[in-house]
């Protein structure tokens, strides 16, 4: 297992944006920093915003705190992909692992990621994510087969430790050698700083991933718990129905990049086994007047439509557009980093 306190363990990436999240920006820090397995650094990734990248430098401005903390601006063009890209270049460690900045991580969500990798085969590690409802409590209609919503883990993903087609972006980790082999987050899908609540862009990256080196092997584990702030605007009918016609524009995104076998191999499972058994437990706890059950239900019809309505959208869109996607290679900016060997390194490329 990894000594975090070498260079053989974790950067920990937080990519933020806005000030509107300064307290959930320091308490995912801070969850970060009382890990049970130390990580080498925390990266805080500031997306073109320099009153915030400057109120976080003031922040850890303390020099034991710069040790542990470092605040960079993105690089790149507006955008999680490019931000987690500058994070990935000036990353010290040989993880490199990515936590939202609106949740916190359990004591031992770096200690799990760490075990994985004692198979070398292992290239990437993700964990569940549990949804912290403003409320308090999940909406009586909100069903947990779309949890997806909220950036968390979803009804119909295998428990324990299990291989994965892709690991959720918000609670994941890399070997740093999977961005040489693969390149980075790809620019032109997720979110880039508009209103649209895109996403895909680590389906994308794993599946690249899976291509580049065909016997990576990519875990989820269930026992690395980061918990996801979901606020009052998230919990409401409109927000719901917003992001799901977002995903599908996203998957075509998606399709278009790797090919729609792959990009659609999971959810093809989940339209035709997951989704209908969860229409059908709806309508049961409806008959036996559970309360929210038809509002499950129907918000699981609702959302495979608009989703499908998305994708049909987002294909033809990008085709009319000649939509293209740029990932890498990462350009390691640390001195650290730089002294890596870059055997294997894929060529930068444009699709």
């Amino acid at each position: 297992m990894s000594d975090g306190t070498s260079p053989h363990g974790f950067s920990v990436v937080v990519c933020v944006y806005t000030e509107d999240r300064w307290e959930d920006i320091l308490a995912a820090v801070d969850s970060v920093r009382k890990q049970s397995l130390p990580p080498l650094e925390t990266l805080l990734v500031v997306d073109h915003n320099e009153r915030l990248r400057a109120r976080l430098a003031e922040e850890y401005a303390d020099a034991r705190l710069r040790e542990e903390v470092r605040v960079l601006a993105n690089a790149g063009p507006r955008g999680l992909s490019a931000g987690r890209n500058t994070g990935i270049a000036a990353a010290r460690g040989e993880f490199v692992a990515f936590l939202d900045d609106d949740a916190v991580a359990e004591r031992d969500w770096l200690h799990h990621f760490a075990a994985a990798y004692d198979d070398p085969r292992v290239m990437a590690v993700g964990g569940r994510t549990l949804p912290a409802w403003a409320s308090g409590r999940r909406p009586a209609w909100f069903p947990e087969e779309f949890d997806w919503v909220v950036g968390c883990t979803y009804r119909g993903l295998a428990p324990g430790r299990v291989p994965v087609r892709n690991v959720l972006g918000g609670n994941a980790s890399f070997r740093r050698t999977a961005f040489d082999a693969a390149g980075g987050f790809a620019t032109g899908i997720g979110r880039d700083g508009d209103r649209r609540p895109l996403g895909g862009e680590e389906t994308e990256l794993c599946i690249r991933l899976s291509k580049a080196l065909p016997e990576a092997v990519l875990l989820m584990d269930d026992r690395a718990v980061i918990h996801h702030k979901v606020p009052a605007a998230r919990e409401r009918f409109g927000y719901f129905r917003t992001r799901v016609y977002a995903e599908g524009l996203s998957k075509a995104l998606v399709a278009r990049s790797v090919g729609a076998q792959k990009g659609l191999e999971s959810e093809r499972r989940y339209t035709t086994r997951v989704l209908p058994a969860g229409v059908l437990r709806g309508v049961r706890d409806a008959l036996r007047g559970r309360s929210g059950g038809a509002g499950r239900a129907g918000a699981i019809v609702t959302g495979v439509t608009l989703a499908a309505g998305g994708y049909a959208f987002g294909q033809l869109r990008a085709r009319r557009s000649g939509t293209t996607f740029s990932w890498g290679p990462i350009e390691c900016t640390d001195e650290h980093a730089a002294g890596r060997s870059a055997d294997g390194a894929a060529e930068g490329v444009t699709r």
